[in-house]
Order: C-alpha cells, then structure tokens, then sequence
C-alpha cells in the first residue's frame, strides 16, 4: 500500500512536470516559426494545463478502466470550483471580467448541460464521443475565426537547428513523461482501489482528480502572487470546459461503457449545481459592481467537502 502511494506521488510528479516541459518546448518552438501569442495561448497552454487529466484519461480508457476516466472527469471539475476557486477567492475576492459573462461562462454552461444529456441513458459510447469532439472542432473554428484580425503568424522565422532541437525535445520528453506519469498513477490508484475494494469511479473521483488538478491550483496561487486574479477565475472556466469536451471522448471511443446511477444523480448532479452557483455569483457581481468575495469561496469550499463526505459515506 505505502508503495502504491509512494508511486501515485512520482506519477503524479511526472504528469505536472511534464505537462510544464510540453508547454515551454511547444511555446519555444511556435515562437521560432513567428506564431502570435495569442494561438499559443489558445492551444499550447491551454493543453498544458489539461494534460495531466487527458493522458490519465486515456490510459485508463486503454485499460478498459473507463469509470476511473469518467471518475477523473467529473472530480477535476469539483475539485477546480470547490477547492481551486474557493481557496483563491477565500484569500482575494475577484472581479469578474464582462467578457467572461458573455462567453466563457455561457459556454461552460452548454457543455455541462451536454454532459448530462449524454450521461442520461446512463451509458457513454461513441455517439456521445463523437458529439463531444464535433464541439470542440466547431468552437475552435469559432475562436479562430473571430480572432483573425490578430494575425496567426506575427514575425518572419528565423532560428538556427539548435533552438529548434532543444524544443523539440522538451515536447519529447514532456509527452513521455505524461505518458509514464499516466501509466503509474493508474496502475498504483487501480492497485489501492483493488486492494481497498473501493470501485473505480471512486478512484477517479478523488485522488486522481486532486493530482491531476494541481496545474489549476498551482496556476491560480501563481496568479494570486503577481496580482492577476482575473486570469485565476477564466483558468478554471478553461479548464472545466477543456476537461469535458477533450477527456469524456477518451472513454467513450476506447472503452463504451455503462455509467452508474450515481455518479449521474450524485457526482453530475453537483457538478451542474457548483457551475450554476459560480454562474450566479458571477453574474451578480457584474451587475450589483461587486466582486465575486469570501462568501461564495466558502459556499464552495464547504459544498465541495460535503460533497466528499457523502462520497464517503456512500462506501
């Protein structure tokens, strides 16, 4: 058992350090070919955050463990508004941006409304899959579309081979590390669950989704530290909306599966009621010129501990 944790640890090192390597390699070298800022921030970083969650994902789709991937899903969720977003409001009451209002929160709204819709039959296969991707390609469409007055490309490239090599070979090493990474934090998490005899989904719930989550936090008291609070509350909002539309596609096209009645009616359920709640504390802090303060931090913290003891009671 100790061993087992010792590994979920290393895995999890490896998921969050190789999440970084990816990001700083694939950065590097979209600077080098004169890309803007703006595409990397649309897609190198926004995939770095969601690394740890996508490659845990897929291993455990691959390990026909498709419960510990929907189970990962559903707590980074949880875990990025309860824990991530009650702490960083807890120590820094937030502003909300407008434009998060108009879109973003609008958006993370639709794909969890979605996510229910599919979850409704109580099983997640490849229709539903499919579904989930075809939204992720049309919102990217979207995104680049309304952003073409800031052009793709921003400079001529100029570089020598050893700037593109030394790039290369972060993303290299970061996408073998989140692979490995992946691999131990399933192979230990499934080796305690089995050990314990708690079910998969359980798992996947909790500790996965506290370690796959440690990018958000680390990002949000980043933000905190050098004063950019804004940037902490549009990190969650991403991150949620990247963690339905580009993980749940993993088990439904290599692992269709029925879904338990609970995680729909229980761990769905709440995370539909949390995005509400963020939604309404929001939109009321825009509109009464108010920020988003240490009430709703700890209505979401607090929600989210109820949540786990009921987890636990469950058992």
């Amino acid at each position: 058992m100790l061993f087992n944790i010792m590994l979920i640890f290393i895995g999890f090192a490896g998921l969050i350090w190789g999440g970084d390597r990816f990001v700083v390699g694939a950065s590097s070298l979209a600077k080098i070919f004169g890309i803007s800022p703006l595409i990397i921030g649309l897609t190198v970083v926004a995939f770095g955050t969601s690394a740890p969650e996508i490659f845990s994902s897929a291993v455990a789709a691959l390990n026909q463990q498709p419960d510990l991937a929907i189970g990962n899903t559903l707590g980074s969720n949880l875990f990025n508004i309860g824990i991530v977003l009650g702490l960083t409001i807890l120590i820094v009451p937030i502003k909300t941006p407008p434009v998060l209002l108009k879109q973003e929160l609008p958006f993370l709204l639709f794909v969890t409304v979605i996510t229910g819709a599919l979850f409704f039959d109580l099983y997640l296969g490849l229709l539903d899959a499919f579904f989930l991707c075809l939204i992720i390609l049309l919102t990217s469409f979207k995104i680049f579309r309304q952003k073409k007055d800031s052009y793709l490309i921003t400079s001529t490239p100029s570089f020598s081979v050893g700037e593109v090599f030394f790039a290369c070979g972060y993303i290299l090493l970061g996408i073998t590390l989140l692979i490995v990474g992946a691999k131990i934090v399933v192979a230990a998490a499934t080796s305690i669950a089995n050990a314990v005899g708690v079910p998969d989904v359980i798992v996947g719930l909790t500790i996965i989704a506290w370690g796959t989550s440690l990018p958000e936090l680390a990002t949000s008291l980043s933000c905190i530290r050098k004063g950019k609070y804004e940037i902490a509350l549009g990190n969650v909002v991403g991150s949620n909306v990247l963690n339905i539309l580009a993980v749940l596609p993993f088990p439904g096209v290599l692992s269709p599966s029925t879904i338990e009645s609970t995680v729909l009616y229980r761990d769905y359920m709440l995370m539909l009621f949390v995005t509400l709640l963020l939604s309404g504390f929001c939109y009321y802090g825009v509109y009464a010129n108010k920020k988003v303060g240490r009430l709703a931090g700890a209505t979401f913290i607090l929600t989210y501990l109820g949540w786990f003891m009921l987890v636990l009671h469950e058992l």
